[in-house]
């Protein structure tokens, strides 16, 4: 009886060992996630001041625009790193005024034509395309987590051990979600 008892604990010993070691798996994951997201929002935020000098030169009464761009990449870098949602609210409010920036090419034939320009556009959009990589892996990654955290018996492991549900990092507001239609014709 003594050894079916010890064969017992130790076989839950070993299945509670299993879910914790997923949990830290699954957390790992997600800040993996979030560091391609990081990286990826630190090459846009690196982009933007020679798009904005660049779109400067071109344009006199933009100013507004050129003002928020840079307003809110500030803003960007002043978001606490852990604040997830807080972090995707502030870069939606920047992608959509980047997408004005880019919208105000439209009115001036010589910015669109130069080379400059267009080489900043063509990697902002690879960047653009990289974030949304990132950030489908980041989400997966949290909704992972987030199920055994509070799928049973795993939560057990995960309250006793102190892991946590995560934020997913997406746009919150429906009007920042609508991309701006940017389309450059070719002389």
């Amino acid at each position: 009886m003594t050894w079916i008892f010890l064969a017992l604990i130790v076989a839950v010993a070993l299945f509670a060992v299993t879910l914790y070691n997923s949990l830290v798996k699954k957390r790992q994951m997600v800040e993996e996630g979030w560091s391609g997201i990081d990286v990826q929002l630190k090459r846009r935020s690196n982009l933007i001041p020679n798009l904005v000098e660049t779109v400067k030169g071109y344009t006199e009464h933009e100013q507004e625009t050129l003002n928020a761009v840079t307003e809110l990449r500030a803003k960007v870098g002043s978001t606490p790193d852990g604040d997830v949602a807080r972090r995707a609210q502030v870069e939606g409010m920047l992608s959509q005024a980047l997408g004005k920036l880019l919208a105000v090419a439209e009115a001036y034939p010589d910015l669109k034509a130069s080379q400059n320009f267009s080489d900043l556009h063509a990697s902002l959009n690879q960047i653009e395309d990289a974030i949304q990589k990132a950030r489908r892996y980041y989400n997966g990654a949290t909704r992972d987590l987030n199920v055994a955290v509070e799928s049973f018996p795993s939560n057990l492991v995960a309250r006793q051990f102190g892991f946590e549900k995560r934020n997913y990092f997406e746009i919150e507001d429906a009007s920042e979600r609508a991309v701006p239609l940017v389309e450059f014709q070719q002389d």
